[in-house]
Protein backbone atom coordinates (compact mmCIF):
# COMPACT_ATOMS: atom_id res chain seq x y z
CA UNK A 1 0.00 0.00 0.00
CA UNK A 2 1.26 3.47 -0.76
CA UNK A 3 1.96 6.37 1.88
CA UNK A 4 -0.98 8.31 0.38
CA UNK A 5 -3.42 5.54 0.27
CA UNK A 6 -2.47 4.82 4.04
CA UNK A 7 -3.63 8.43 5.18
CA UNK A 8 -6.57 8.37 3.09
CA UNK A 9 -7.48 4.91 4.96
CA UNK A 10 -6.52 6.42 8.03
CA UNK A 11 -8.83 9.31 7.76
CA UNK A 12 -11.46 7.49 6.82
CA UNK A 13 -10.43 5.08 10.23
CA UNK A 14 -10.39 8.41 11.97
CA UNK A 15 -13.97 9.38 10.77
CA UNK A 16 -15.34 5.95 11.76
CA UNK A 17 -14.23 6.22 15.22
CA UNK A 18 -15.59 10.07 15.44
CA UNK A 19 -18.89 7.80 14.54
CA UNK A 20 -18.59 5.04 16.82
CA UNK A 21 -18.41 7.55 19.54
CA UNK A 22 -21.09 9.69 18.23
CA UNK A 23 -23.23 6.61 18.42
CA UNK A 24 -22.45 5.58 21.95
CA UNK A 25 -23.33 9.51 22.67
CA UNK A 26 -26.95 9.33 21.14
CA UNK A 27 -27.50 5.96 22.45
CA UNK A 28 -27.11 7.34 25.79
CA UNK A 29 -28.73 10.45 25.10
CA UNK A 30 -31.72 8.74 23.90
CA UNK A 31 -31.70 6.00 26.91
CA UNK A 32 -31.34 9.04 29.69
CA UNK A 33 -34.17 10.76 27.75
CA UNK A 34 -36.36 7.88 29.34
CA UNK A 35 -36.55 5.78 26.21
CA UNK A 36 -36.46 2.05 26.42
CA UNK A 37 -32.82 -0.05 25.99
CA UNK A 38 -34.61 -2.64 23.24
CA UNK A 39 -36.30 0.80 21.47
CA UNK A 40 -33.18 2.44 21.07
CA UNK A 41 -31.34 -0.83 19.33
CA UNK A 42 -34.02 -1.61 17.26
CA UNK A 43 -34.26 1.76 16.25
CA UNK A 44 -30.25 1.54 15.59
CA UNK A 45 -30.80 -1.49 13.40
CA UNK A 46 -34.31 -0.82 11.36
CA UNK A 47 -32.93 1.92 9.72
CA UNK A 48 -29.48 0.97 9.31
CA UNK A 49 -31.73 -2.30 7.64
CA UNK A 50 -32.99 0.07 5.31
CA UNK A 51 -30.64 2.61 4.65
CA UNK A 52 -28.39 -0.36 2.90
CA UNK A 53 -30.83 -1.91 1.42
CA UNK A 54 -31.77 1.08 -0.46
CA UNK A 55 -28.10 1.50 -1.28
CA UNK A 56 -27.26 -1.97 -2.49
CA UNK A 57 -30.63 -3.82 -3.78
CA UNK A 58 -31.41 -1.14 -6.71
CA UNK A 59 -27.45 -2.19 -7.84
CA UNK A 60 -27.05 -5.47 -7.07
CA UNK A 61 -30.53 -7.29 -6.81
CA UNK A 62 -31.94 -9.09 -3.88
CA UNK A 63 -29.32 -11.92 -4.91
CA UNK A 64 -27.08 -9.74 -2.56
CA UNK A 65 -28.97 -11.36 0.47
CA UNK A 66 -27.91 -15.20 -0.26
CA UNK A 67 -24.74 -16.04 2.38
CA UNK A 68 -22.11 -18.52 1.31
CA UNK A 69 -22.72 -19.94 4.65
CA UNK A 70 -25.95 -18.82 6.59
CA UNK A 71 -25.41 -20.77 10.13
CA UNK A 72 -22.16 -18.88 10.27
CA UNK A 73 -23.69 -15.44 9.21
CA UNK A 74 -26.96 -16.15 12.02
CA UNK A 75 -24.28 -16.68 14.86
CA UNK A 76 -22.49 -13.85 13.88
CA UNK A 77 -25.62 -11.03 13.36
CA UNK A 78 -26.35 -12.19 17.04
CA UNK A 79 -22.85 -11.94 18.76
CA UNK A 80 -23.17 -8.17 17.11
CA UNK A 81 -26.85 -8.06 18.30
CA UNK A 82 -26.11 -9.42 21.71
CA UNK A 83 -22.99 -6.91 21.95
CA UNK A 84 -25.07 -3.86 20.90
CA UNK A 85 -27.85 -4.69 23.55
CA UNK A 86 -25.75 -5.04 26.30
CA UNK A 87 -23.45 -1.85 25.42
CA UNK A 88 -26.07 -0.02 25.57
CA UNK A 89 -27.89 -1.40 28.92
CA UNK A 90 -24.04 -0.29 30.13
CA UNK A 91 -24.56 3.08 28.75
CA UNK A 92 -27.76 3.37 30.19
CA UNK A 93 -25.99 4.16 34.02
CA UNK A 94 -22.21 4.01 33.02
CA UNK A 95 -20.04 6.77 31.96
CA UNK A 96 -18.91 6.94 28.10
CA UNK A 97 -14.90 6.43 29.13
CA UNK A 98 -15.97 3.33 30.83
CA UNK A 99 -17.77 1.42 28.81
CA UNK A 100 -15.06 2.42 25.72
CA UNK A 101 -11.97 1.24 27.96
CA UNK A 102 -13.60 -1.92 28.38
CA UNK A 103 -14.25 -2.50 24.50
CA UNK A 104 -10.82 -1.60 23.91
CA UNK A 105 -9.71 -5.01 25.44
CA UNK A 106 -11.84 -6.69 22.22
CA UNK A 107 -8.95 -6.80 20.27
CA UNK A 108 -6.68 -8.55 23.33
CA UNK A 109 -9.73 -11.08 23.72
CA UNK A 110 -9.70 -12.13 19.83
CA UNK A 111 -6.39 -13.31 19.75
CA UNK A 112 -7.19 -15.47 22.73
CA UNK A 113 -10.27 -17.02 21.11
CA UNK A 114 -8.48 -17.34 17.80
CA UNK A 115 -6.12 -19.84 19.26
CA UNK A 116 -9.19 -22.78 20.20
CA UNK A 117 -11.51 -21.20 17.35
CA UNK A 118 -9.25 -20.78 14.43
CA UNK A 119 -5.86 -22.60 15.80
CA UNK A 120 -3.73 -19.64 16.13
CA UNK A 121 -0.87 -19.69 17.87
CA UNK A 122 0.27 -16.94 20.60
CA UNK A 123 3.58 -16.43 21.07
CA UNK A 124 5.35 -14.43 24.62
CA UNK A 125 4.52 -10.77 23.10
CA UNK A 126 0.66 -11.75 22.62
CA UNK A 127 0.62 -13.66 25.60
CA UNK A 128 2.02 -10.49 27.69
CA UNK A 129 -0.60 -8.61 25.64
CA UNK A 130 -3.26 -10.56 26.56
CA UNK A 131 -2.14 -10.05 30.61
CA UNK A 132 -1.80 -6.83 30.00
CA UNK A 133 -5.06 -6.42 28.38
CA UNK A 134 -6.87 -8.30 31.20
CA UNK A 135 -5.00 -6.36 34.07
CA UNK A 136 -6.13 -3.02 32.01
CA UNK A 137 -10.28 -3.98 32.43
CA UNK A 138 -9.38 -4.99 36.25
CA UNK A 139 -7.87 -1.75 36.43
CA UNK A 140 -11.00 0.03 34.69
CA UNK A 141 -13.65 -2.63 36.41
CA UNK A 142 -12.00 -2.28 39.97
CA UNK A 143 -14.32 -4.62 41.53
CA UNK A 144 -12.75 -3.55 45.07
CA UNK A 145 -14.39 0.07 44.67
CA UNK A 146 -17.25 0.55 46.97
CA UNK A 147 -18.64 2.27 43.56
CA UNK A 148 -18.63 -1.05 41.83
CA UNK A 149 -21.64 -1.00 39.71
CA UNK A 150 -23.09 -4.22 38.30
CA UNK A 151 -23.66 -3.21 34.96
CA UNK A 152 -19.91 -2.87 34.17
CA UNK A 153 -20.88 -6.75 34.07
CA UNK A 154 -22.63 -5.95 30.66
CA UNK A 155 -20.05 -3.73 28.99
CA UNK A 156 -17.88 -6.79 29.88
CA UNK A 157 -20.10 -9.14 28.62
CA UNK A 158 -20.30 -6.80 25.58
CA UNK A 159 -16.69 -6.82 24.92
CA UNK A 160 -17.15 -10.97 24.92
CA UNK A 161 -20.14 -10.82 22.10
CA UNK A 162 -18.07 -8.44 20.16
CA UNK A 163 -15.06 -10.31 20.06
CA UNK A 164 -16.71 -13.24 19.01
CA UNK A 165 -18.30 -11.27 16.03
CA UNK A 166 -15.04 -10.49 14.86
CA UNK A 167 -13.45 -14.09 14.94
CA UNK A 168 -16.74 -15.22 12.93
CA UNK A 169 -16.26 -12.25 10.89
CA UNK A 170 -12.48 -13.17 9.74
CA UNK A 171 -14.32 -17.39 9.47
CA UNK A 172 -17.08 -15.24 6.77
CA UNK A 173 -13.79 -13.27 4.88
CA UNK A 174 -15.10 -14.71 2.11
CA UNK A 175 -18.80 -13.28 2.51
CA UNK A 176 -19.38 -9.84 0.84
CA UNK A 177 -19.60 -6.29 3.03
CA UNK A 178 -23.10 -5.72 1.55
CA UNK A 179 -24.59 -9.17 2.44
CA UNK A 180 -22.68 -9.26 6.01
CA UNK A 181 -24.64 -5.59 6.47
CA UNK A 182 -27.90 -6.93 5.61
CA UNK A 183 -27.78 -9.93 7.74
CA UNK A 184 -26.35 -8.34 10.74
CA UNK A 185 -28.80 -5.62 10.55
CA UNK A 186 -31.77 -7.64 9.44
CA UNK A 187 -31.53 -10.37 12.14
CA UNK A 188 -31.22 -7.42 15.04
CA UNK A 189 -34.07 -5.69 13.52
CA UNK A 190 -36.15 -8.90 13.50
CA UNK A 191 -35.38 -10.50 16.99
CA UNK A 192 -35.64 -7.08 18.50
CA UNK A 193 -38.96 -5.93 17.35
CA UNK A 194 -41.42 -7.51 19.83
CA UNK A 195 -39.31 -6.61 22.36
CA UNK A 196 -39.18 -2.54 21.12
CA UNK A 197 -42.74 -3.04 20.10
CA UNK A 198 -44.30 -3.85 24.32
CA UNK A 199 -41.34 -1.43 25.49
CA UNK A 200 -42.59 1.47 23.12
CA UNK A 201 -42.15 4.88 24.70
CA UNK A 202 -43.18 7.56 22.86
CA UNK A 203 -40.72 10.25 21.94
CA UNK A 204 -40.88 12.98 23.92
CA UNK A 205 -39.76 16.02 20.73
CA UNK A 206 -38.64 16.44 17.26
CA UNK A 207 -35.17 16.02 18.78
CA UNK A 208 -35.33 12.64 19.91
CA UNK A 209 -37.64 11.21 16.73
CA UNK A 210 -34.37 12.82 14.56
CA UNK A 211 -31.50 11.40 16.75
CA UNK A 212 -33.24 8.18 16.82
CA UNK A 213 -32.88 8.41 12.84
CA UNK A 214 -29.43 9.84 13.15
CA UNK A 215 -28.19 6.33 15.31
CA UNK A 216 -29.21 4.29 12.81
CA UNK A 217 -27.33 6.69 10.07
CA UNK A 218 -24.57 6.69 12.37
CA UNK A 219 -24.52 2.51 12.37
CA UNK A 220 -24.78 2.27 8.64
CA UNK A 221 -22.11 4.61 7.96
CA UNK A 222 -19.50 3.91 10.54
CA UNK A 223 -19.66 0.50 8.99
CA UNK A 224 -18.78 1.22 5.84
CA UNK A 225 -16.39 3.71 6.56
CA UNK A 226 -14.50 0.97 8.42
CA UNK A 227 -14.31 -1.06 5.06
CA UNK A 228 -13.47 1.97 3.00
CA UNK A 229 -10.59 2.22 5.21
CA UNK A 230 -9.78 -1.45 4.83
CA UNK A 231 -9.86 -1.24 1.22
CA UNK A 232 -7.42 0.75 0.46
CA UNK A 233 -5.01 0.52 3.57
CA UNK A 234 -3.22 -2.19 6.01
CA UNK A 235 -4.93 -3.07 8.51
CA UNK A 236 -1.76 -2.72 10.75
CA UNK A 237 -2.03 1.05 9.78
CA UNK A 238 -5.87 1.61 10.52
CA UNK A 239 -5.35 -0.67 13.96
CA UNK A 240 -3.98 1.98 16.53
CA UNK A 241 -6.82 4.68 15.12
CA UNK A 242 -9.27 3.28 16.76
CA UNK A 243 -7.80 3.78 20.05
CA UNK A 244 -9.08 7.43 19.63
CA UNK A 245 -12.25 6.82 20.32
CA UNK A 246 -11.57 7.36 23.82
CA UNK A 247 -10.70 11.31 23.48
CA UNK A 248 -13.89 11.35 21.33
CA UNK A 249 -15.55 9.68 24.03
CA UNK A 250 -14.10 11.51 26.88
CA UNK A 251 -14.51 14.78 25.10
CA UNK A 252 -19.00 14.27 24.14
CA UNK A 253 -19.09 12.55 27.77
CA UNK A 254 -17.85 16.06 29.19
CA UNK A 255 -19.90 18.07 26.39
CA UNK A 256 -22.88 16.47 26.59
CA UNK A 257 -23.49 14.69 30.22
CA UNK A 258 -20.63 16.92 32.34
CA UNK A 259 -18.67 13.42 33.22
CA UNK A 260 -15.19 13.41 33.53
CA UNK A 261 -13.25 10.33 33.29
CA UNK A 262 -12.04 9.07 37.07
CA UNK A 263 -8.65 7.83 37.41
CA UNK A 264 -9.25 4.14 37.36
CA UNK A 265 -10.56 4.57 33.59
CA UNK A 266 -7.90 6.60 32.06
CA UNK A 267 -4.97 4.18 34.06
CA UNK A 268 -7.05 1.00 32.87
CA UNK A 269 -7.40 2.55 29.77
CA UNK A 270 -3.71 2.97 28.84
CA UNK A 271 -2.78 -0.53 30.25
CA UNK A 272 -5.18 -1.85 27.57
CA UNK A 273 -4.12 0.02 25.10
CA UNK A 274 -0.30 -0.52 25.83
CA UNK A 275 -2.07 -4.43 25.30
CA UNK A 276 -3.14 -3.44 22.19
CA UNK A 277 -0.21 -1.83 20.99
CA UNK A 278 2.06 -4.68 21.81
CA UNK A 279 -0.43 -7.00 19.63
CA UNK A 280 -0.07 -4.48 16.80
CA UNK A 281 3.84 -4.76 16.99
CA UNK A 282 4.00 -8.21 17.50
CA UNK A 283 1.39 -8.71 14.11
CA UNK A 284 3.34 -5.99 12.07
CA UNK A 285 7.11 -8.13 12.65
CA UNK A 286 5.83 -11.06 11.46
CA UNK A 287 3.81 -9.74 8.43
CA UNK A 288 7.61 -7.94 7.75
CA UNK A 289 9.27 -10.79 8.19
CA UNK A 290 6.68 -13.05 5.84
CA UNK A 291 7.60 -10.62 3.42
CA UNK A 292 11.23 -10.58 3.87
CA UNK A 293 11.30 -14.50 3.61
CA UNK A 294 8.90 -14.78 0.66
CA UNK A 295 11.51 -11.91 -1.05
CA UNK A 296 14.57 -14.08 -0.69
CA UNK A 297 12.77 -17.30 -1.31
CA UNK A 298 11.21 -15.92 -4.65
CA UNK A 299 15.17 -14.77 -6.37
CA UNK A 300 15.96 -18.72 -5.49
CA UNK A 301 12.75 -20.30 -7.24
CA UNK A 302 13.67 -18.47 -9.98
CA UNK A 303 16.85 -19.79 -10.43
CA UNK A 304 15.63 -22.90 -9.61
CA UNK A 305 13.02 -22.38 -12.27
CA UNK A 306 15.79 -21.22 -15.08
CA UNK A 307 18.35 -24.21 -14.27
CA UNK A 308 15.24 -27.07 -14.96
CA UNK A 309 14.44 -24.98 -17.92
CA UNK A 310 18.42 -24.74 -19.59
CA UNK A 311 18.28 -28.88 -18.11
CA UNK A 312 14.89 -29.44 -20.11
CA UNK A 313 16.74 -27.81 -23.42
Amino acid sequence: MSMGNNLKGMALMTGAVVLFAGQDTTAKWLLVSGLATMQVAFVRYAVHLVATLAATVPRRGWGVLRSVNPRLQLLRSLALLGSTALNFVALSVLPLTTVTAIMFASPVLVTLLAVPVLGEKVGVAQFVAILLGFMGVLVVVSPWQAGFHPAILYSLGACLCTSVYFILSRMLAAESTATQQIWASGIATISLAPFALMQWQQPHDWLTVVLMVLIGVIGASSHSLVTLAHRIADASVLAPVVYLQLLFASVAGYLVFGQVPGVSTLLGAVVIISGGALLWLSGRRKRIAAIRTSAIALPSEQSHSTTRNKEDR
